[in-house]
């Protein structure tokens, strides 16, 4: 385990490759390549074999050098996948040069991120809670949430619903990815795999016991392509947004009429109290006055 200092020093170094603040290696000979060519070699590397087959060592092969001489470049796994993940979000164009409305411009950008992470399964392998903090994903992260300040949200529920967004796009394309895997492991298809099962609804299956199983299976709902589910629920996800939006409007502009009551005194109404405050008969201190004044003359 890394001390606390390790890991600062670590991260601070990580940051500099990322952002170019660093110095270039100027020692030795002149160097054969670049740090995008490592890199790239990493991505390419990932993109055939998955992310377990990135090293150091297997980098080194593909350029033909020794893997001492790319720690001149990169100082470990850890900064290289971080270098390998901000250079293919570069692919990603933003989400707020697209035309459109904010409900249109969200959509792209999802379809984006599908589109990417179908490009490099491995990206979905590595923590979302523990970004790159590279140039290229924060010009993305910027461009998404410039599209959301259209809705009008607050702050909390703009990253909420970001959140929500990025959640399903990347659970739904890792369920597609796992069963595309599945399928090429295995060398059968879905409907080969059921095919193959077919004995369980015809001896195992009672369809009393399951009605409603067996009535969607007869309607030929449980089967379906794996893209028109993303596709259904990314439409779901973007209705209950547009919903909660419209609610969220409607509330800030809705004038709670319902929670005043009128001063007996004067007739106008009196404001709602703080939630731990007592409950207001009258608008003001003058009205309550009056009232009090009015009974105390009022004749036994």
């Amino acid at each position: 385990m890394k001390s606390g200092h390790s890991e600062e020093a670590s991260a601070v170094c990580g940051l500099e490759l990322l952002w170019g603040l660093g110095e270039r290696p100027n020692r030795g000979r002149r160097p054969a390549f670049t740090l995008e060519q490592i890199v790239r070699t990493g991505v390419g590397i990932a993109d055939a074999q998955g992310l377990a087959a990135v090293s150091m060592r297997r980098i080194a092969e593909r350029l033909g050098c020794t893997t001492m001489s790319l720690y001149r470049y990169v100082p470990g796994k850890a900064e290289l996948l971080d270098l390998m993940t901000d250079a293919v979000m570069g692919e990603v164009p933003p989400a707020d040069a697209a035309p459109g409305g904010w409900r249109t411009r969200l959509e792209l950008s999802a379809r984006a991120d599908w589109g990417l992470y179908h490009r490099h399964p491995w990206i979905l392998r590595l923590p979302a809670g523990r970004p790159a903090l590279g140039p290229h994903g924060f010009a993305w992260y910027e461009s998404v949430l410039r599209v959301l300040t259209a809705t009008g949200l607050p702050p909390a529920a703009l990253v909420n619903v970001f959140d929500m967004v990025d959640s399903y796009v990347r659970g739904a394309a890792r369920d597609a990815l796992d069963a595309a895997a599945v399928e090429r492991h295995s060398g059968l298809t879905d409907e080969q795999w059921w095919a193959a099962r077919a004995h369980f609804w015809d001896a195992v299956f009672v369809p009393a016991r399951y009605p409603m199983v067996a009535s969607l299976r007869a309607a030929g709902a449980l089967h379906h392509p794996r893209d028109r589910g993303f596709e259904f629920g990314l439409r779901l996800v973007l209705d209950s947004i547009e919903t909660f939006v419209r609610n969220q409007s409607n509330g800030r502009h809705e004038t709670p009429k319902r929670y005043e009551t009128p001063c007996p005194q004067c007739g106008n109404p009196v404001s709602r109290p703080a939630s731990t405050g007592r409950p207001r008969t009258y608008c003001s201190d003058a009205c309550r006055q009056r009232a009090y004044r009015a009974r105390r003359t009022r004749p036994a």
